[in-house]
């Protein structure tokens, strides 16, 4: 991950430039939709896997090949943030809640369809919307309450606790949901710390670097076709987030945010010719919900910063 976008829908995965983007809002409607196209197929990847190794070894390969590809293009740009990060604990921090969140997102995948997880994962924009005033200090009003209110009720429908067994899987993808809140909470108060594609680069190491302590516990060594999987699995990873900066480059973060959740597209695609998973009835009036909710806030979002 640094993922999903759908999860980022009030602050972009890395921060945004200094200067306004300037007014490209087609190119980076057409970024956001590459990069969202491109993430579930990584979720693929690890779901195929996750029978085989353990999700520990899966994070470690997610983001050592995603840190092959980043830090070279972030040396190559901005060598001195990298090497010398502004406020580098909140970066080791945000970095912390990309990796638990990751954690828990594949294993929830381990055991339940992509899509279904992908759903309760739409939570963290309601997380951060509802905790804006105690963490940022930013006000948020009635509607915006209101919407928090009917995405956590979207997410009911999802788990529809009571009427079916409410499996681990569940539970794990709501977590990650609550790590990707704060992942995000803290991608905003870094907004000027750093480039993007440094900070980008700065999560991946410290994902890498804890990952690695784990690895000599659990590492089962793979076979060239597995190990080709998991270098697709960093690479389409890398790319998806390397899309989504630049989509972020181009438009503002309020005009992309709805597009974001054009993801749960691609991962109903994935696992359904890849696993013959397909979302039930009630599970996709419960996604309908949680993508309203998102969509809305993000718009009085819009509204709130042009007033």
């Amino acid at each position: 991950m640094t993922r999903p976008a759908a999860a980022l829908s009030n602050a972009p995965a890395s921060p945004p430039p200094a200067a306004p983007p300037p007014d490209r809002p087609l190119l980076g409607i057409g970024l956001m939709l590459a990069s969202v196209a491109l993430l579930p197929i990584m979720d693929g990847f690890a779901k195929s896997m996750s029978g085989t190794f353990a999700i520990a070894q899966l994070v470690w390969a997610r983001f050592l090949f995603q840190s092959l590809l980043i830090v070279p293009l972030a040396l190559a740009t901005s060598p001195y943030a990298l090497l010398r990060p502004a406020r580098l604990s909140l970066q080791v921090a945000r970095g912390f809640g990309i990796l638990i969140g990751t954690f828990l997102f594949f294993g929830a995948i381990r055991t339940m369809p992509i899509a279904d997880a992908l759903a309760l994962l739409f939570i963290a924009p309601l997380i951060v919307t509802a905790l804006s005033p105690l963490v940022l200090g930013e006000a948020v009003g009635v509607r915006r309450w209101a919407a928090v209110l009917v995405g956590f009720a979207g997410a009911l429908v999802v788990l529809r606790p009571g009427l079916t067994v409410l499996q681990p899987g569940a539970l794990l993808a709501l977590g990650a949901g609550c790590s990707f809140a704060g992942y995000v909470l803290l991608t905003r108060r870094l907004s000027a710390a750093a480039p993007p594609l440094v900070t980008l680069a700065i999560t991946s190491l410290v994902c890498l670097g804890v990952s690695s302590v784990l690895l000599p516990a659990v590492w089962v060594t793979p076979t060239l076709p597995q190990l080709a999987a998991m270098a697709a699995m960093g690479t389409i990873g890398a790319g998806g987030h390397y899309l989504m900066i630049r989509a972020f480059e181009q438009a503002p973060a309020a005009l992309l945010a709805p597009f974001g959740y054009g993801e749960i597209v691609t991962a109903t695609i994935v696992g359904y010719y890849w696993f013959g998973d397909f979302p039930d009835g009630p599970t996709w009036l419960g996604i309908a919900i949680l993508v309203a909710s998102g969509i809305y806030i993000s718009l009085r979002e819009r509204v709130r910063r042009r007033s």
